[in-house]
């Protein structure tokens, strides 16, 4: 497994172009484009929230419903085309049509995305537009790469780019990815707009399984403010290009490409954990020694999501009693005096901070300075198993409540 710079292009056969249509926002690009010439085989998750918008419906049609292959993806960003019912549903239709038109494929062959305000119609004739201008400007460089993934951003402050490669049977296959996703970000599979893309050859079965079971611990896990998203899309696409065997059961190839795919989505997570929404600093849980998956799971998250902890956190405050009281109302049965709370950053040493029901013994200047640090490591041993899980999410700051003051002003 080798990191390599890039992200959606890094893949062979796949390209990228993107364009300021002017959406909502001025002087920077808004929309993104990706192709690829070969049918690519596609596997999505999609936001748990009742409201869906309508280009979540248009994938999932396309994708669980009909199970087609595909060839593009045109996102937008700045209107979310949430809340417009039929009208809204027609201008994903409106938008696939167009893409279809100019690169000769089929509608249902063309993959929407959109985020932003929800609420308004998407002015059709900027989306057009900016589709034209697109088409032409299609490129498997990093530079394209580059800015599809600034294109995509909404209130995000940096881009989100990861990519690998490895080999399967002697092939070497590469995947790489994007994805936007800074607030209304909470787990319930998954929690942002990402884009995956894979020269892998590998079944429709088989790769929509691998997603499904990673989004479980990668952006499942993440939290930045508790609002599960009515956009949320993940898409995974594989067009073959390697030449590798294709993948057909689960056999080690799988477990390899299933690997690496784990180490893209993690690093994806991690990096939208880390810029939520007036963030400072990201802020992780690990929980270990835990019974089961399951109550490893529900801890973790419960810790990342508390408001209460992720504002001592901000404040660099080691205020263990937050962070008992979460993993106290989470639903899981512990035994409170039979765990141990600890804190620690890059450059610093694990600190205990709470052992057997009350306070550990630890110097409150020490324990400061490792709260501001860029990356807090929160860990919690329940000392009754051997399953460990770990969840990601970041401090609330008082530009958290500046950012969504007027976010559709």
């Amino acid at each position: 497994m080798k990191k390599i710079k890039g992200g959606v292009t890094s893949a062979k056969g796949f390209t990228v172009a993107s364009t300021a249509a002017g959406i909502k926002y001025e002087n920077r690009e808004d929309m993104a484009l990706l192709y690829s010439k070969k049918p690519c085989h596609v596997a999505g998750t999609f936001t748990s929230n009742v409201v869906k918008a309508a280009p979540v419906l248009w994938d999932r049609r396309i994708i669980r419903e009909e199970k087609r292959d595909v060839h593009a993806v045109v996102v937008n960003t700045g209107i979310a085309n949430a809340g417009t019912g039929k009208r809204g549903y027609m201008c994903c239709e409106k938008t696939a049509a167009k893409v279809a038109e100019l690169l000769g494929i089929d509608e249902n062959e063309v993959l929407v995305g959109s985020t932003g305000v929800i609420g308004p119609l998407l002015d059709m004739d900027k989306i057009y537009k900016g589709i034209e201008e697109m088409v032409p400007r299609l490129s498997d460089s990093i530079e394209a790469a580059d800015k599809a993934s600034c294109a995509i951003m909404t209130t995000d402050t940096h881009p989100k780019q990861s990519a690998v490669e490895f080999e399967i049977s002697g092939v070497k296959v590469t995947l790489g990815g994007m994805s936007k996703g800074s607030g209304m970000i909470h787990p319930n599979m998954c929690t942002m707009l990402g884009y995956i893309t894979t020269d892998a050859c590998i079944s429709s079965e088989l790769l929509q399984k691998a997603l499904s079971e990673d989004v479980v611990d990668t952006f499942n896990m993440i939290s930045v403010d508790g609002d599960t998203s009515t956009n949320d899309t993940l898409i995974l696409m594989a067009n073959g290009e390697a030449g590798n065997p294709e993948i057909r059961e689960d056999t080690n190839d799988y477990y390899t490409f299933k690997e690496a795919l784990n180490t893209v989505t993690k690093e994806l997570a991690r990096m939208m954990a880390a810029d939520g929404e007036g963030a400072s600093k990201l802020m992780t849980c690990n929980v270990i020694n835990a019974p089961d998956m399951f109550r490893a799971r529900v801890l973790a998250k419960s810790v990342i999501t508390s408001s209460l902890v992720k504002a001592a956190v901000f404040g660099n405050d080691a205020n263990w009693g937050r962070i008992l009281c979460a993993m106290g109302y989470s639903g899981v049965d512990f035994d409170p005096e039979n765990i141990d709370l600890s804190i620690e950053a890059e450059g610093y040493d694990r600190m205990l901070i709470y052992s057997h029901g009350e306070t550990a013994d630890f110097s409150e200047e020490e324990a400061t300075n490792i709260l501001k640090q860029d990356e807090v490591i929160i860990t919690a041993d329940m000392k009754n198993g051997d399953c460990d899980a770990t969840a990601w999410g970041c401090d609330l700051t008082y530009d958290y409540v500046k950012i969504n003051a007027d976010y559709r002003s």
